[in-house]
């Protein structure tokens, strides 16, 4: 079966996939592979916050760790400076990094990772480097040479090619004659052969989604360097920039990236779509996928080990990702892994008045007891630490994502003749993450999880003020406690780590016995 009909399997890696650190939550990163089985992970950037860290994956091992690293540059820090959207392109054991932005500022600065033995060594003096940017596309030509294009210098997209030797360590612009694509950034650039591939990024128009291929950049053909546009038959993706283009054998698969929409009004596109590009028919086709496919997002990582493509971070104009997804063949023995269903005793209750189906009557009697609570909380004023000025809980009666998870767990757990109230619904779902193990918690659980969880614990210690009227009690839930509650003050789930998973649930569990 060709690969482009076969269906893949999205799986959302569970704390069983791996032991070690895993690497904080990011956007805007890069993500290498260093021979067969590691991949190493750089910067990026989180709540305005740039980072300069290394997170490396063993597939060997399963292991997740953070090297020390040594070496450093002129100003006598480890390693280069924090930052976002820098290039970093593999050649043998050797990790290159050039460019990014550090807050407003575009850097130009060169550095080299040997991966060996975990040294930085900072290049930047050797001979004359290209402008500084950031948004650029790079890839490695053979195992010496790197070819870099595009990006934005602060005022300005770009359109130059440079080609970095990396024995010589010297850069050298490439003179292109003929017809150049419009300068961008945020495009992808995969070398496939003899050929450059650019797709998509921003520009003066804004974001595109043409494709072009670059010859000439390998000396030994002779070629002029120049330009074509492709213009191929088939399931083309839509224009895009913040994608990523892995290469696979005779494929590429195109993943995600942020587009715009609308006409009179634009407003912002996210996808998470798989297209692959056939290098022997040569055309564009939607890759077959099955289960639930991870968030869409831009600026993420797509790398392979194997036969598994290994998703990693990302953004969706809200929010930054650190969750882990593998994409995996049908063949291979992770995907068929699930979660399981809804214990037996959970579907026991099966008849329910008519009347107590119905969503209005659930929500008039949550919004009873909210106001119950809410008239409970006015009578302490001291209690700032659950105020809903300082950290908002939305309201169990609002949370509609809630709602629809409880109804659809029920789905295919109930006969034709059976019918269930949203409340009892809800019970079955508290009741599954009761018994629930930290790896069977899907993400799309984890938003209304994490809500649940800090209801109950502005409940519990409600309950805690009604029976003994001590305002102090509630302190346990911020500071100078003795019961500390984590996750209380994280507003969304997508700040939560994987290896934060099965803490939250074990709270969780605890509230839920209390």
């Amino acid at each position: 079966m060709s690969r482009e009909k076969e269906m893949h399997y999205w799986i959302r890696a569970s704390s069983a996939d791996f032991a070690g650190t895993l690497p904080r939550a990011r956007s805007g990163h890069s993500a290498v592979n260093i021979g067969k089985s590691k991949v190493v992970i750089f910067g990026g950037l989180v709540d305005k916050r740039f980072l300069n860290d290394i997170t490396v994956y063993d597939a060997e091992n399963k292991l997740w760790f953070q090297p020390e690293c040594t070496g450093g540059g002129s100003d006598g820090q480890v390693g280069p400076s924090p930052r976002a959207f820098h290039v970093a392109v593999a050649i043998d054991c050797h990790m290159f990094i050039f460019g990014g932005r550090s807050g407003a500022k575009r850097l130009g600065d060169f550095w080299v990772l040997d991966t060996d033995i975990w040294q930085w060594s900072e290049l930047s003096g050797f001979g004359d480097l290209p402008p500084a940017r950031d948004f650029a596309a790079a890839a490695p030509i053979g195992n010496q040479k790197i070819v870099m294009c595009g990006g934005w210098d602060g005022k300005k997209w770009l359109s130059d090619v440079y080609v970095l030797d990396t024995i010589s360590l010297e850069w050298t612009e490439l003179s292109i004659s003929g017809t150049v694509p419009p300068a961008r950034c945020g495009h992808s650039a995969t070398m496939v052969e003899k050929r450059l591939l650019v797709y998509g990024g921003r520009g003066s128009s804004g974001i595109v989604g043409d494709f072009w291929a670059l010859k000439g950049i390998i000396e030994e053909e002779n070629e002029t360097p120049g330009w074509t546009q492709l213009k191929l038959p088939g399931q083309a993706p839509s224009s895009r920039c913040g994608h990523s283009v892995t290469s696979r054998g005779h494929y590429l698969l195109l993943f995600g990236g942020h587009g715009t929409g609308g006409w009179l009004s634009r407003y912002d596109i996210y996808y998470n779509d798989c297209i692959i590009l056939n290098r022997v028919s040569v055309q564009w086709k939607q890759l077959p996928t099955s289960n639930e496919c991870p968030p869409a997002r831009a600026y993420h990582s797509m790398t392979l080990i194997g036969s598994r493509y290994l998703l990693f971070g990302g953004f969706d104009g809200k929010s930054t990702f650190g969750d882990i997804w593998w994409l995996v063949p049908e063949d291979d023995p992770i995907s068929k892994r699930s979660t399981p269903s809804l214990p037996k005793t959970l579907h026991e209750d099966k008849k329910v008045a008519a009347s107590d189906s119905s969503l209005p009557n659930v929500l008039k009697e949550n919004l009873h007891q909210e106001s119950a609570i809410s008239e409970l909380q006015k009578r302490f004023k001291s209690f700032s630490s659950f105020s809903r000025s300082e950290h908002q809980i939305m309201d169990e009666s609002n949370d509609k994502e809630l709602h629809e998870l409880a109804l659809k767990f029920t789905e295919g757990s109930m006969s034709s003749n059976d019918a269930i109230s949203l409340n009892q619904a809800v019970r079955l779902l508290r009741d599954y993450w009761r018994n629930a193990e930290p790896n069977f918690i899907e993400l799309r659980q984890l938003g209304p999880l994490l809500r649940d969880y800090q209801r109950l614990i502005n409940h519990h210690r409600l309950d805690n003020i009604s029976s003994e009227y001590d305002p102090a009690s509630l302190g346990l839930v911020s500071t100078g406690c003795s019961v500390a509650y984590r996750f209380y003050h994280i507003k969304d789930a997508s700040q939560l780590r994987m290896d934060d998973i099965p803490k939250l649930l074990e709270e969780y569990k605890e509230l839920l016995g209390d």
